[in-house]
Parts: structure tokens; sequence; C-alpha cells
């Protein structure tokens, strides 16, 4: 079977509804197809860490992330998420593409790595940004995922916190490098958010592990 091109994935996962009603004290804000796309599809091409191999997707939400890695041929994918509504929205769209992943509804942070340290070849997540009330809560999604990751772990960062998630990363005995710049455009999903949308500058960032 003929690779999946970028292009192909990135329609497949404009078909996925996003959260109906996001919740701020999660800092629930849907990962676009295009930006899903390009991590997954980077990881699939350029580093052979997708195919084949078992993924795990942190703070899946309403699995964009997931389902763009089982579409690219993973060999096993687990999302893991603490919002039941969310789940939800993961389900009806494993049945808008007709695939599915596992889905564990779980605090990760509290849940993890249990019986799954070192259990996944690869790693993919947007986690909170770390914002509001959530300070540190990005540093801790990038500490579990390095405990069940055996190779790759893929993550979004602001760009401003890069020192912070690099030095992070070499403490966590990882080999950080920033695979690209990114304009994350946020729609205005709240109450407080004065603008239809605001770009944030958000690093790509791969840690590798062996």
């Amino acid at each position: 079977m003929a690779p999946m091109r970028l292009r192909e994935l990135e329609e497949y996962l404009q078909q996925l509804d996003g959260f109906e009603e996001p919740k701020i004290w999660l800092e629930q804000y849907s990962t676009s197809a295009h930006i899903g796309a390009h991590i997954l599809h980077t990881a699939y091409t350029h580093f052979d860490d997708i195919e084949g191999k078992a993924v795990a997707d942190l703070g899946a939400g309403c699995g964009v992330l997931s389902l763009g890695a089982q579409l690219l041929g993973a060999s096993h994918v687990v999302g893991f998420e603490i919002d039941a509504d969310a789940l939800s929205i993961l389900r009806s769209n494993c049945l808008e593409l007709e695939t599915d992943v596992e889905a564990v509804h779980c605090d990760l942070l509290s849940y993890l790595p249990g019986r799954f340290e070192k259990y996944f070849d690869t790693v993919v997540m947007n986690p909170p940004f770390g914002t509001k009330r959530n300070a540190g809560t990005d540093m801790k999604f990038l500490e579990t995922a390095v405990s069940i990751a055996r190779h790759a772990v893929y993550s979004l960062h602001k760009t401003s916190t890069r020192d912070h998630v690099l030095r992070t990363a070499k403490r966590l005995g990882t080999t950080a490098k920033v695979v690209a710049e990114l304009r994350y455009d946020l729609p205005r999903a709240y109450k407080f958010h004065k603008n239809t949308s605001v770009d944030v500058q958000v690093d790509f960032i791969r840690l590798e592990l062996d």
C-alpha cells in the first residue's frame, strides 16, 4: 500500500468533530487538522515513528492525533483522556472514520506510568500550555510522556517556554530538537476571549530517548 500523503491525512482529520463545550480548567482547544496532520506526517515520514509502532496520545481530547496515528498504520494506539465528554466525541469520530483506537478515561498524571512504563514506542501529544491555574502542567505531561515512551516523544509547547522545555528534556535524559516553529490559531472558545482568534507561537519538539 502506498504511503498516505500529507494532504490526504489532513482531509481525513478535517472530518472530525471538536469540543462542543470546551472546559477552561482543562485548557481544552482542539488540535487543528492542519497541525495534527503535519505533526503525525513528520513523525511518519522523516523518523519512521508511527507505522507499525505502539503509539500513545496523552490528553487525547477528541482524537485528532490518536486517529491520525491509526490512519498512518500504527500497530496499536491508546488515547489517555480525563474528560468523559471528550471521549464521547472521540468515539463518535472513530465511527466517522470507520476506524478505532483504544481510549482510557483517567487522570493521566496520577494513572501513568503504572503498567505502561516504557510500553509505547512513540508518544504524541498537544498538552495544556500550563496557563491560568495550570502552571507546570505542560512539564508534568512531558515527564509522563518520557516515562512511558521507549523511543520518541512529539509535543507542542509555547515558543516562549523553549529554553525551559529543552532544559527539562535534557534533565529527563533525552535529546530534544525543535522540528518546526508553528503558528497555533486558537479560535474564540471562551467568554473571556476578546478576539475571534489569536495566533500563538508554538514549537513542535521531538524528544529522542535512544
